[in-house]
């Protein structure tokens, strides 16, 4: 898959998590069913995961939550995983760059 595509791809199930996130705060539940934000455009896979962890999951604008196994090793690290997600780092510059510049937060701060 094309860098630029995959971190298009991840860019987008995280901005649809950011509006999941916003939801289940105002619903003041504790964890909630984000989509997996792997490169992958045809993931359909769920991710339950407390809203803290979420929060600091998006404190980095390189860092996505996945599904277990999801990553992909040639463009970004796993920093956690468990049993329900695993929380991925980017460390291949391109991907990085363009993830970088599609975060809602960076747009917004």
């Amino acid at each position: 898959m094309d860098k630029v595509q995959m971190g298009r791809t991840e860019a987008l199930f995280r901005e649809v998590n950011e509006a999941i996130a916003e939801t289940a705060a105002r619903l003041d539940v504790d964890d909630a069913g984000f989509v997996c934000e792997c490169g992958d455009s045809a993931c359909t896979e769920r991710v339950t995961a407390g809203l803290d962890e979420y929060e600091r999951v998006r404190a980095h604008p390189t860092r996505f939550l996945l599904e277990p196994g999801h990553h992909e090793p040639r463009l970004e690290r796993v920093v956690r995983e468990t049993k329900h997600y695993a929380i991925v780092e980017k460390v291949e510059q391109t991907v990085d760059a363009v993830v970088r510049q599609l975060d809602p937060r960076a747009r917004t701060a």
